[in-house]
């Protein structure tokens, strides 16, 4: 990218599945940009609710959590690591318990709430990729690029259980069909900050696409922005 080029906050969402974690990985890698995995942080907090005996659905006690939540990521190796207080967690958050209970606290208002802060802080220098379920429409609105990543129901299901068995697990596809079905329900119906696409966002249907082909997709749209005129100030827990 040239050195003239602004550093943008790129915002990737979408459902459970549509490969926003490996597309966001490789469009960092390629903008030579940060990663900041939204996902990862609601993994993080339901897994340290766990720790503490916490139950998913307090979320008072939940939230409570937030402001000591001292989580950092690495971009290394070809791989986004999650630390937690200086350790590494990547393993422990990403299953399907975990990402279970992702959902769980993030229906909560009062931890959305209380994360929201925290993650307008790690992109709000840009030049960061960011993904999640409402980057584009709640946490970074004002994000210079912006996608929507989307899959079929039975491609999204493919891919989830490769990546389950590629750590060794034992996946039963059906029953990972019902687990995205069911998140999908709860992400895109919950009263705050549902799952939708922003008016502005760029859909990428990738069920036929491969990782390669949705990064080039992003990166040109990103290198067009990027080339742009700058636009107006960013208003108040926006970003430019």
């Amino acid at each position: 990218m040239p050195e003239s080029s602004r550093r943008l906050v790129v915002a990737i969402d979408g459902p459970a599945g549509a490969g926003k974690s490996t597309t966001a990985r490789l469009l960092a890698e390629r903008l030579g940009y940060a990663l900041l995995d939204t996902g990862a942080i609601y993994r993080t907090l339901a897994l340290r609710a766990r720790e503490r005996g916490i139950p998913w659905d307090d979320g008072p006690a939940v939230a409570a959590l937030a402001p000591d939540l001292n989580i950092t990521f690495e971009l290394r190796d070809g791989a986004n690591r999650v630390l937690l207080d200086g350790v590494e967690i990547s393993p422990r958050i990403r299953t399907p318990e975990m990402s279970d209970g992702a959902s769980r606290v993030s229906a909560l208002p009062e931890v959305r709430a209380a994360l929201l802060g925290l993650q307008r802080r790690l992109g709000a220098e840009g030049g960061v990729v960011v993904e999640g379920r409402d980057i584009g429409t709640v946490v970074f609105p004002a994000a210079e690029a912006k996608f929507f990543l989307t899959a079929t129901a039975d491609e999204r299901t493919r891919r989830r259980v490769a990546e389950l068995r590629a750590t060794g697990r034992i996946v039963d596809a059906a029953q990972t069909r019902d687990d995205l079905m069911a998140r999908d329900h709860r992400d895109s119906s919950r009263a705050v900050a549902p799952l939708r696409k922003a008016d502005d966002a760029v859909e990428i249907e990738s069920s036929t696409m491969t990782a390669a082909e949705v990064v080039d997709r992003m990166a040109d749209v990103v290198a067009k922005v990027s080339a742009g005129p700058v636009g107006p100030p960013a208003t108040p827990g926006q970003a430019r």
